[in-house]
């Protein structure tokens, strides 16, 4: 293991802060080769920098500190989400758990009742043996989230929309609440990507993605990101991450970087597939509910355009019938996948109560809203037509069988 001086950033690129987003998207990080000058970020799969003396190198000594490609895919998050700066890790609960390192044993946390399964898991077993206490409340109310307040609570935790029942957390109100009672605030942006949603410009002190999904997009690779919205959280999360040894490797981080180059674009067919789908589904008559923030009459609708610049391209349902009409809708498909993870260009579906949510315990699955009815869809970019004759074939065919 190899450890220098107190971690500080290697020289960043170019400034491409005055472009629009997709630009930024593109071109921000990109340029860490000055030899050769490619087009691209190169790999570089080293584990250790040669340096010119004991006193100088050129800005990076050894990879769990820092690296060159991941450094780029950093440079360009922290960009995305108007943060000041970013720590991508080797996957996305490792960023969870990278933001709640900012907590100290004896801190107590808030968060929603209806969260990522994985990060309720890390909540409710795992942080408490390191002395951190979380309490699940509903984030619709901000008066309840008040009340939840103790002596000892330092942080906020926001998933908005919720994952997976997509309730619409009103950002601004819930910072607001925080910054009254003396509290930072941490957003899971997995779901919309700062394509479609920025916390950091909402008031969020800090961000944190799953890259795994639409960031990357592609399915082939696990990372995730932490983004500071100021320097003092900068500082802890860096620390944190090189102290840790959580930083995504090269490769996995060139593999985002050049999906993060399309994210804009992927984004608008992603959420105009997700608007066509959700709409069919609200028609049809083997689903007793569609949950997408997109459809108008979600009760979340005009919160989300408030915030968001778009509604993005997870859904949820709940089919009719009893829990066998629901897993036999999910192995009903050609072209829809049963499988875990969303954000891909490939469409996936998944059982909640099952699946993603299982490490939950029955009640708080239910107090969270998961049933044995609810489907769990991340649409992909496949033609709008196709999926929707695909999952209306699979509910035409778990229709037979009920």
């Amino acid at each position: 293991m190899a450890d220098s001086a107190p971690h500080t950033n290697p020289p960043s690129g170019r400034d491409y802060s005055e472009y629009g987003f997709a630009s930024r998207a593109v071109h921000t990080g990109v340029d860490k080769d000055g030899q050769y000058r490619s087009a691209t970020t190169p790999i570089y799969p080293t584990s250790t920098f040669v340096w010119d003396d004991v006193r100088t190198n050129r800005g990076y000594d050894y990879t769990r500190s820092a690296n060159p490609t991941r450094r780029a895919l950093e440079e360009n998050l922290a960009s995305l989400c108007g943060g000041v700066d970013c720590r991508v890790t080797c996957s996305g609960m490792a960023a969870v758990d990278l933001a709640c390192h900012l907590l100290n044993s004896g801190d107590h946390m808030i968060a929603g009742r209806d969260i990522y399964g994985g990060t309720y898991r890390l909540f409710h077993d795992v942080l408490p043996k390191r002395g951190i206490r979380v309490s699940f409340v509903n984030l619709s109310d901000p008066d309840e989230v008040a009340a939840a307040v103790s002596e000892n609570t330092r942080a906020l935790w926001i998933e908005t929309p919720s994952n997976p029942l997509m309730n619409v957390h009103d950002v601004r109100a819930l910072v607001k609440v925080a910054k009254e009672k003396g509290l930072f605030t941490i957003a899971d942006n997995t779901f919309l990507s700062p394509a479609l949603q920025r916390p950091i410009e909402l008031g969020v002190d800090v961000e944190v993605h799953s890259t795994t999904k639409y960031i990357n997009g592609h399915s082939d690779v696990i990372g995730g990101a932490v983004v500071a919205g100021s320097e003092e959280y900068a500082k802890g999360i860096a620390f944190a991450c090189n102290a840790l040894g959580l930083g995504g490797s090269p490769f996995d981080c060139w593999l985002t970087l050049r999906g993060v180059k399309t994210l804009g674009v992927r984004m608008k067919k992603h959420e105009e597939n997700a608007l066509a789908v959700a709409q069919f589904l609200f028609e049809h008559p083997a689903v007793e509910k569609v949950h997408y923030p997109g459809l108008r009459r979600h009760p979340g609708h005009e919160l989300a355009k408030s915030q968001q610049d778009g509604f993005g391209a997870m859904l949820s349902f709940e089919t009719a019938g009893d829990m066998r009409f629901a897993q036999n809708t999910l192995t009903g498909t050609k072209l829809v996948m049963l499988a875990e993870s969303l954000g891909g260009i490939e469409s996936l579906w998944q059982y909640p109560f099952l699946m993603s949510h299982a490490s939950m315990s029955e009640e708080a699955r239910r107090a969270g809203g998961i049933n044995e009815h609810l489907i769990r869809l991340s649409v992909g970019i496949e033609d709008a037509d196709d999926l929707i004759a695909d999952i209306g074939a699979a509910l035409e065919a778990a229709s037979a069988k009920a």
